[in-house]
This record gives C-alpha cells, sequence and structure tokens, in this order.
C-alpha cells in the first residue's frame, strides 16, 4: 500500500515590484489571497482597502484579473483595482475623472485616475470612502 504524501501548499510567486502572482478568478476568494500574499505594510493596506469598499459599496463583485484585485458591481462593469509596486500601493479608479475631487494621480487613459499608498501614509479616510462611493455609482470598466 502507497503511502500518500501531503502536499504542501505554495505561497504565491511574487512578481516584479512584490506584486502577488494569484491565478485569474471569480469572487472574494482569490482577493483575500492577492491581500494574504501582499509583502509587508502592504498587506495591511490591501487589507484596509477591502475592508472599506465592502463597507461602501453593498454587492460589491470581485475578481483577480492580471494579478490584482478588481471590485465592480453586476452588470456595470469594474470601478476600482489596486496593484502593488515596490514602493507603493497603486489604486485605480476606472472613472477616476468623473469623480471629485479628482484623485491626484494622472494617467495616459483619458479616464483613468491614479492614488498612490505609500508607506507612512496618512490616508483621508473620507476621501477615499467618497471616492470608493461616486466610483461605484457610474458606469464600470467592461474589458
Amino acid at each position: 500500500m502507497k503511502k500518500s504524501k501531503a502536499r504542501a501548499t505554495k505561497a504565491p510567486v511574487l512578481l516584479s515590484g512584490g506584486n502577488p502572482q494569484i491565478a485569474k478568478a471569480e469572487g472574494d476568494a482569490p482577493v483575500q489571497l492577492y491581500i494574504a500574499a501582499m509583502p509587508g505594510w502592504k498587506r495591511a493596506v490591501g487589507a484596509h482597502l477591502d475592508a472599506l469598499i465592502m463597507r461602501n459599496v453593498p454587492n460589491v463583485r470581485k475578481a483577480v484579473k492580471w494579478n490584482s484585485p478588481f471590485y465592480g458591481i453586476e452588470g456595470q462593469g469594474w470601478f476600482l483595482s489596486f496593484h502593488v509596486f515596490t514602493r507603493y500601493v497603486k489604486v485605480t479608479f476606472f472613472r477616476g475623472r468623473s469623480l471629485r475631487p479628482v484623485p491626484p494621480g494622472p494617467s495616459k487613459h483619458k479616464d483613468v485616475r491614479y492614488f498612490d499608498i505609500r508607506e507612512g501614509d496618512e490616508l483621508d479616510e473620507a476621501e477615499i470612502r467618497n471616492w470608493v462611493k461616486q466610483a461605484a455609482a457610474l458606469p464600470g470598466w467592461i474589458p
């Protein structure tokens, strides 16, 4: 009789800049896997963003696509994503030019705006919550 070997769960590979490599998938589970794999202080940022979105957007839809968590509304598309870089977490608002105030990070894409979070940044919780609520109410990005 052969003994069965327990398979060790491998930690996700970290890509350039420390971004976790997570397979494309829909739902909360892959997003939580991504957040758990975020390195160092960035993990707390990811968990904080996820919790803030969950509190402020009823029926939010989640997925991991292109090694980034995506948040959207069924039938409306994606309104927000974030991605790990070496020195910051980049939050993407797909219709960011329509938000008030407009998030500070410019983009080569007409409608997109970014917001970067660096280690030690003091976040303006009210402003981020305001952007999330506005973004979720707009038609989102449909790839």
